[in-house]
């Protein structure tokens, strides 16, 4: 049975949120969506944790439920301290129940307001929190959250640190995997040979319904094996018998994969950043260094290499921006909602579309530039204008390509590859 997981996600009780992040909205969404298991996000905040424990279903393999959808308790957590110099790093926190949960609540009660936020700060250290986490359950689980953003993460060029070790200290034994983020892919993480013992987790991070899912783990357990401790066991392990690959943002349409200053309009690659001495030309002021930049600082792998435990991959684009994309028109019209519904009529899950659907199949539901659409995102036929600075990237399906153009995304396999 295949389990689509989105571990990363946040509630409405977080900063800059969606009102529908609530568990009836994202349930609907992951049923649309083709997700079967979402991180509930944000068990830390007082308010939320009481609508998870009011509203979901426990279940005897360490879920929960509610409108067929399984969902964990996750949270996010932000640890902003001195070591060399400022550091904020963002923790992903996994817990085997609810029960758990909430004992974690209590410790960091005392180090921080959790109802401030639906992703707390504390003051404490990142192997402050791994210890206390761990302290609560040998189930729990933590991990680096979008481990390469500048300004919030183990790697970033902002506040981070150059290794696992050096972040997390004689807590490392404890963390086994890193959340990649939207700027980052598989291949610009197999590039740094220090983290081929880490599971590579790819989530959301999504503040909004109709973002969960932009990023996933698919996994595939026969339907008795589905719990908490196997799940866990297969990230740890990287087991490619039950991990079968990642859905992918085209990492540069995050928001970080190039340098640049968004204010001075400067984007550029990391080769051209170090003419400069990675100031910008206009301002005179240090860039915000991106992801790729920042790979190739503690890359000691070119371009191309593959570990042999590297789990596989795909990129992918939400089937609503490739629909806004062919009609020419935004994402919330009514036109892209109505072949939105007519195409998953059809199909039953935008995951099925986005990687499965067969062309001929396609063209008979959906407008010919839709399924061309769909298509060419899953041969990496697409333009790509890198983000930076917090402005995401822009991808061009229908534009002119060149086969030679530097922009042009590599081509990808196909879900035939994995399965």
């Amino acid at each position: 049975m295949r389990l689509i997981a989105d571990l990363h996600i946040h509630s409405r009780f977080s900063r800059a949120t969606s009102e529908h992040m609530d568990l009836e909205h994202l349930s609907e969404s992951a049923t649309l969506k083709g997700i079967g298991l979402l991180g509930t996000g944000d068990f830390t905040h007082p308010g939320w944790f009481s609508e998870l424990k009011q509203q979901l279903k426990p279940l005897d393999n360490g879920f929960y439920s509610l409108n067929s959808i399984l969902f964990m308790p996750t949270a996010e957590v932000s640890c902003i301290y001195s070591k060399n110099g400022v550091k904020r790093i963002h923790l992903c926190l996994c817990a085997p129940s609810l029960e758990a949960a909430s004992q974690i609540n209590d410790l960091l009660a005392k180090k921080g307001n959790l109802a401030s936020d639906g992703r707390p700060i504390f003051g404490a250290t990142a192997p402050e929190i791994t210890e206390l986490v761990m302290s609560v359950d040998k189930d729990c689980f933590v991990y680096p959250a979008h481990a390469w953003t500048p300004w919030y993460s183990v790697f970033g060029s902002e506040s981070g640190f150059d290794s696992m070790e050096d972040c997390f200290e004689d807590q490392t034994k404890h963390i086994h995997a890193l959340e990649t983020g939207l700027s980052s892919d598989p291949p610009m993480n197999w590039r740094v040979s220090k983290l081929d013992k880490y599971c590579l987790l790819s989530n959301s991070d999504s503040h909004s319904p109709q973002k969960i899912g932009r990023e996933g783990n698919v996994f595939e357990f026969e339907e008795k094996e589905i719990s908490y401790s196997n799940l866990i066991k297969a990230i740890k392990s990287k087991d490619k018998s039950h991990f079968k690959f990642t859905v992918e943002f085209f990492p540069e349409e995050g928001k970080y994969h190039w340098d640049g200053h968004r204010n001075c309009n400067i984007h550029i690659p990391p080769n051209e950043s170090r003419k400069f001495n990675n100031i910008c030309p206009v301002c005179r002021k240090p860039l915000t260094i991106g992801v790729l930049n920042r790979v190739d600082q503690l890359a000691d792998r070119p371009d191309g290499f593959k570990p042999a435990s590297a789990i596989p991959y795909i990129h992918a684009i939400p089937l609503a921006e490739i629909i806004a994309s062919a009609l020419d028109v935004g994402e919330a019209t009514k036109a892209v909602r109505e072949q939105y519904d007519k195409i998953l009529a059809k199909f039953g899950t935008e995951f099925e579309v986005l990687t499965a659907a067969k062309a001929d199949a396609l063209r008979e539901v959906a407008s010919e530039k839709v399924a061309e659409g769909i298509l060419r995102v899953r041969e990496g036929k697409v333009r790509l204008d890198p983000g930076y600075d917090g402005v995401y990237g822009k991808i061009s399906i229908f534009g002119e390509e060149k086969k030679d153009d530097a922009a042009m995304a590599s081509g990808q396999k196909g879900l035939g590859d994995f399965v």
